[in-house]
């Protein structure tokens, strides 16, 4: 995989009567947010229900026998990549705990960079952890909590834990959506009817007839009970720095992101890049299908003729079948291939919206030239990345990054392209919010490019992986 994968899908509702088959598909909406897995916990006023499946949505939530196993007016939904843990099936979410205060179950976006030492202290402490995933760190302060009632119990845990994170909560009594302080995961409300929603996207809203209500805002904890909704502030308070990737890539285009859609924002990546770059060439064609959007606002700005020179196979899954080298080696060829008589004899600025190890980029402008390409120039819509993510992205080590290790021309290069540019960081800022990046309060949490991160990864620090939870054990679960 070439590409940052995105964090995790949450979807939670409440007093609906189909609250399940709602959850189900606000999931298949954020399918792009997690493959690995899928879950949805019900509670019916009495019992809650949990049905986990490895997979797709679409594979498991679609039968009717599945969903009249999840009874009840209130339901939480998760889809998963796995940034921490193992992938299995003990660590698809939501989990669910029987504690003293009665149910709860949780469906987390992001990452703890703590989670590490918070888990270490709590096993010492006598804690019986039955995953490898930071989410059951967050079960088991709520747990341990001295206080009396719930949401005092769950500030006390998030004043604990350090990290990006959204949340979904429910209880016997209680849906809950919490965001971290600095808003770096995204969380947003909606309404149908008298029903509450808390989702990832806005496009998950959209798939059930919701409406879009706001953005759960940074530090906030929203409390929907008896059809009302209470909004808790209980940290101090900071500026919102969200992940610039859910703008770049993460979020569906068609998701509300601070009033525009996602795909409003990657054609002025594209427009800015092309204002960054004096080229001359025949074609604009994307890679797609993460870089069409950036490569349509190049062509506008630049006048240049946009073309599909790449065709993306849809019906290509994560689980291909590999079964020799030969097919193996066929490599990108299984997702893309070529209009071959558009791109023959042309000279053409190739567009997409990141680089990371650059595999993939490199075989994509082997593909082109094999296809009769005279030239092929690459423009990637946003700045380099050169640093790892702590915050729920699963991505490589500082070392895979193609961006840490090589200049411009050494990664030039090696993807074999005729020339290579990058958008600036100046031009990522000017796209997304109008203005130059703050240098002493940055607007995103940019650390892919700058390295400056909004919470210093504690586990780190200590010397631990923040994806080896199985490092305390000393032994590996995978």
């Amino acid at each position: 995989m070439d590409k940052l994968r995105e964090e995790c899908g949450i979807f939670g509702i409440s007093n609906h009567a189909d609250s399940s088959a709602l959850v189900a598909l606000g999931l298949h909406a954020l399918q792009h947010r997690g493959q690995e897995g899928c879950g949805i916990v019900s509670f019916d006023g009495k019992n809650y229900h949990s049905e986990k499946r490895q997979g797709l949505v679409g594979d498991h939530f679609t039968s009717p026998e599945v969903i009249k196993k999840l009874p009840g007016t209130f339901a939480i939904g998760h889809n998963r990549y796995s940034t921490t843990g193992e992938t299995s099936i003990r660590n698809i979410q939501p989990f669910f705990a029987d504690l003293h205060m009665g149910g709860l179950s949780i469906a987390h976006n992001g990452n703890l960079t703590n989670a590490l030492l918070l888990r270490e202290t709590l096993v010492k402490d006598g804690a019986i952890f039955r995953t490898t995933s930071d989410t059951e760190t967050i079960v088991q302060l709520i747990a341990k909590s001295r206080r009396e009632k719930f949401i005092d119990k769950l500030i006390d845990a998030l004043f604990q834990i350090q990290g990006g994170y959204s949340l979904v909560l429910m209880t016997n009594k209680k849906l809950v959506g919490v965001r971290d302080p600095f808003g770096i995961r995204p969380l947003v409300i909606g309404k149908l009817k008298n029903s509450y929603i808390f989702a990832s996207e806005t496009c998950a809203l959209d798939i059930v007839g919701a409406k879009f209500i706001r953005e759960v805002e940074n530090g906030e904890i929203v409390v929907i009970e008896k059809d009302s909704l209470k909004s808790i502030k209980p940290f101090p308070k900071q500026k919102v720095r969200p992940c610039v990737f859910e703008y770049i890539y993460f979020a569906r285009p068609d998701s509300l992101i601070d009033g525009k859609c996602a795909y409003e924002y990657r054609k002025k990546l594209g427009s800015e890049l092309a204002k960054e770059t004096d080229l001359i060439a025949d074609l604009v064609v994307p890679v797609p299908d993460s870089g069409v959007p950036a490569a349509i606002g190049y062509a506008e700005q630049s006048k240049k003729k946009f073309e599909l020179g790449l065709i993306r196979n849809h019906y290509v899954g994560r689980t291909f079948i590999e079964p020799t080298q030969n097919i193996r080696s066929l490599g990108v060829k299984l997702k893309l291939s070529s209009t071959k008589t558009i791109v023959k004899n042309k000279s053409i600025i190739l567009i997409d919206d990141s680089l990371v190890r650059g595999t993939t980029c490199n075989k994509i402008v082997k593909m082109l030239y094999e296809s009769g390409a005279k030239e092929v120039h690459v423009r990637i819509a946003c700045p380099e990345i050169k640093f790892p993510d702590f915050y729920g992205v699963d991505m490589p080590t500082k070392e895979e990054l193609l961006a840490h290790k090589k200049s411009i021309q050494e990664m030039c290069d090696y993807i074999q392209a005729k020339s290579l540019k990058f958008l600036s960081i100046q031009g990522l800022y000017k796209a997304l919010t109008g203005a130059e990046r703050n240098q002493n309060y940055p607007q995103f949490s940019d650390h892919y490019f700058t390295g400056e991160y909004p919470i210093e990864p504690a586990d780190n620090l200590k010397g631990l992986k923040v994806k080896q939870l199985s490092l305390l054990s000393g032994k590996s679960n995978n």
